[in-house]
C-alpha cells in the first residue's frame, strides 16, 4: 500500500510495539505530528516541557520496562535539546530511539532556519545515526535504528529525517520485527577455565554492574553467589540485581560504597565482574584495585575487557546465558571462613548518620518503609544519590534509575514520569537536590498536566552539596559559587506548576508527609531542609586506593570537620 513518510514512522512504531511516545513538536516533524493525532488510540504522546526532558522520560521509561524508548523532536534546537538525554542513555546502555526531522533536502547545507546536523552532532554517543533523505530508505532506517538500539550491549540511536521524506509517498509492507540473536563469543573450555579458577579461591567476591540488570540476569547472579559461597556487592548501575537484604550482600563498591566491599575487594583472591565496566568511580586508583586477586570479567561488550582493569581470564556474552552455563559447570563451594570475615565486617563498619536531625539517610530510610521497599526510585546527581542508593534497600532489578556515567543533574524527574509511564503499577519517586531541581523543575508541568502521580523529593540544603563537601575537604572550605541560599521557594514553584507541594522541616513531619504523598492520586512535591554541611560517607579521595575509603568516625579521629 502507499503510504506518506510520516505514515510509515507511524506504521513501523506500532510494528515495534511502541505504545509511548515523548516530545515537544515543531515545524519540520509537523507532519509527523499530524499522524499522531489520528493515532492516538494506538500510540499515546505525552508533550513533555522541554525537550531534554522528552529523552530523559524515554531513558526512564525504557530502564524500568526493559524497552526500547522512545522520544521525538523538530530541527535544530529541538533536535540538540536532546542531546544530553542522547549522551546520557548511551553511558548507561540505555535502549533509547530518537526521532527528529529536519529542513526539506533542497535547503540542506546551506544554514537553513533551525538547520542543523543532529546526525553528526550525536554521532560520538550513539550506537547509530541515521540522516533519511530517501523515502525508500524510511522504514528499513526505522527497522535498523530498533534493532541496534535493543542488540547486544544496548544504547541510543538517532533518526533525522528530512521534512519532504515526511511528505513523499512509497510501497510499505508491514514486517514482523527482527529477532535479536544472543551474543555468545565463548567456548565450553572458557566455561570450564572460569569454574577452575572458582574452585581454587578461598576468598572470591562478586562484583555485579548494570549488565546483570540489563540481561535479566538477576536469578542467575543470586544463584551463583549461593552455589560458590561468595559475598555480592554492585554499581550504582548494578542496584537491584541482588537482594540488598540477602546476608551475602555488602553493598556498594567505589568512591561511596561502603567500607565492607571496599576493604573485601581488596582482600579477595578472586573477584568475578558481571557486567561491570570497571568506572573510575569504582576502581579509583587501577594500580591497587583488587591487587590481591585474579580477576574474571563477564560482559557482552569485548571493547570492555582490559578497557581499565586486565582480567586474568575473560568471557564475552549476554551475561544471562554465560551466568547458566557456568553454574552447571561450577561445584558447590563453602567458604565459612572469608563469609564470616564479611560479616563481622559487615557489623564492624556499617554504614551510619546522625540520628538527632532531619538528614536525607532518615528521609530515605522512612521512603523505604512506607513503600515497603517497592518503590521505583529515580534520582537526580550528587549527595541525594548516593544516599539514596546507600539507604534505600533494592530488591529488584529496574527500580533504581539513575545517570551513572554521565551524571545528568535534571534527569531524575524525567525518567520519574517515563517510569511511571512505563510501569503504572509502580510507586515511583525522584530523589534531587536544590541544585538539580533547578536544572528541569519544569517537567512538574508535565506531571500535572497529565496527573501523573510521582513523588518529587527535593533534598533542600540550599548549597550544591556534592562540590561543598569537596570543598570543605580539599580546598579549605573555598565555597566557589556553591551556596544557593537565595529567594527560591519551590513549594510556591511546585504549586505554581500545578502539584501539590508539602515543606518538611523535621523529623516527625517526613512520615506523614510522605503517606499524605503515596495517597494524594496526583504529583506531590515534598520540600525537604536538611543542613547545608552534611556529608556522603564513607568516601574515597579521588586517585587513592579504595581501602582507603574513610567517614565521619576517622575525620573526628584526626581532628577535623
Amino acid at each position: 500500500m502507499q503510504l506518506t513518510g510520516s505514515q510509515i514512522v507511524i506504521e513501523c512504531l506500532k510494528e515495534q510495539g511502541v505504545d509511548t511516545v515523548f516530545g515537544y513538536p515543531g515545524g519540520t516533524i509537523l507532519n509527523i505530528y499530524d499522524e499522531l493525532y489520528k493515532h492516538a488510540d494506538e500510540i499515546n504522546h505525552v508533550l513533555t516541557s522541554h525537550e531534554q526532558g522528552a529523552a530523559h522520560a524515554a531513558d526512564g521509561y525504557a530502564r524500568a520496562t526493559g524497552k526500547v524508548g522512545v522520544c521525538m523532536a523538530t530541527s535544530g534546537p529541538g533536535a540538540t535539546n536532546l542531546v544530553t538525554g542522547i549522551a546520557t542513555a548511551f553511558m548507561d546502555s540505555t535502549p533509547l530511539v530518537a526521532i527528529t526531522a529536519n529542513q526539506i533536502l533542497p535547503l540542506i547545507g546551506k544554514d537553513s532556519f533551525q538547520e542543523v546536523d543532529i546526525a553528526g552532532v550525536v554521532m560520538p554517543i550513539t550506537k547509530h545515526s541515521f540522516m533519511v533523505k530517501d523515502i525508500n530508505e524510511l522504514a528499513d532506517t526505522i527497522r535498523k535504528a530498533f534493532y541496534i538500539a535493543k542488540s547486544g550491549r544496548p544504547g541510543p540511536v538517532l533518526v533525522d529525517i528530512t521534512k519532504d521524506v515526511t511528505a513523499a509517498s512509497c510501497e510499505f509492507e508491514a514486517i514482523k520485527p527482527q529477532e535479536v540473536p544472543v551474543v555468545q563469543e565463548y567456548t565450553k573450555e572458557d566455561i570450564a577455565e572460569v569454574a577452575k579458577i572458582i574452585e581454587a579461591s578461598k576468598m572470591p567476591f562478586i562484583f555485579v554492574g548494570g549488565g546483570a540488570v540489563l540481561s535479566g540476569a538477576s536469578e542467575e547472579v543470586r544463584a551463583l553467589a549461593k552455589k560458590i559461597d561468595a559475598p555480592v556487592c554492585d554499581t550504582l548501575m548494578g542496584k537491584g540485581a541482588f537482594d540488598a537484604y540477602d546476608d551475602l550482600y555488602t553493598g556498594m563498591l567505589g568512591m561511596h560504597g561502603t567500607k565492607t566491599s571496599n576493604l573485601g575487594v581488596s582482600k579477595c583472591d578472586l573477584l568475578i565482574a558481571l557486567g561491570a565496566r570497571f568506572s573510575d568511580r569504582v576502581i579509583s586508583n587501577a594500580a591497587t584495585f583488587a591487587k590481591n586477586a585474579k580477576v574474571v570479567h563477564i560482559d557482552i561488550d569485548a571493547a570492555e575487557i582490559n578497557k581499565n582493569i586486565k582480567a586474568d581470564k575473560s568471557v564475552v556474552g549476554d551475561l544471562k546465558v554465560v551466568l547458566k552455563d557456568l553454574i552447571a559447570a561450577v561445584s558447590e563451594q563453602k567458604h565459612e571462613a572469608w563469609i564470616n570475615e564479611i560479616k563481622t565486617m559487615k557489623e564492624e563498619k556499617p554504614l551510619a548518620y546522625e540520628q538527632d536531625k532531619l538528614t536525607c539517610p532518615y528521609i530515605i530510610e522512612t521512603l523505604d518503609k512506607v513503600t515497603e521497599g517497592k518503590a521505583i526510585v529515580t534520582t537526580d546527581v550528587g549527595q541525594h544519590q548516593m544516599w539514596a542508593s546507600q539507604f534505600y534497600r533494592y530488591t529488584e532489578p529496574r527500580t533504581f534509575l539513575s545517570s551513572g556515567g554521565l551524571g545528568t543533574m535534571g534527569f531524575g524527574l524525567g525518567a520519574c514520569i517515563g517510569a511511571k509511564y512505563g510501569r503504572p503499577d509502580k510507586v515511583c519517586v525522584n530523589i534531587t537536590g536544590d541544585g538539580c531541581f533547578r536544572m528541569n523543575m519544569q517537567e512538574l508541568a508535565t506531571a500535572s498536566r497529565y496527573n501523573v502521580p510521582i513523588i518529587e523529593i527535593i533534598i533542600n540544603n540550599h548549597v550544591l552539596g556534592m562540590v561543598r563537601q569537596w570543598q570543605t575537604l580539599f580546598y579549605d572550605k573555598r565555597y566557589s559559587n556553591t551556596v544557593l541560599n537565595d529567594k527560591a521557594d519551590f513549594v510556591k514553584v511546585a504549586e505554581g506548576l500545578g502539584c501539590k507541594a508539602i515543606r518538611v522541616t523535621k523529623k516527625e513531619e517526613v512520615e506523614p508527609a510522605l503517606r499524605e504523598a503515596l495517597a494524594a492520586g496526583c504529583p506531590v512535591v515534598l520540600d525537604c531542609f536538611i543542613e547545608e554541611d552534611d556529608k556522603v560517607f564513607p568516601m574515597v579521595p579521588g586517585g587513592k586506593p579504595i581501602s582507603d575509603a574513610f567517614d565521619a568516625k576517622d575525620l573526628a579521629a584526626k581532628g577535623q570537620n
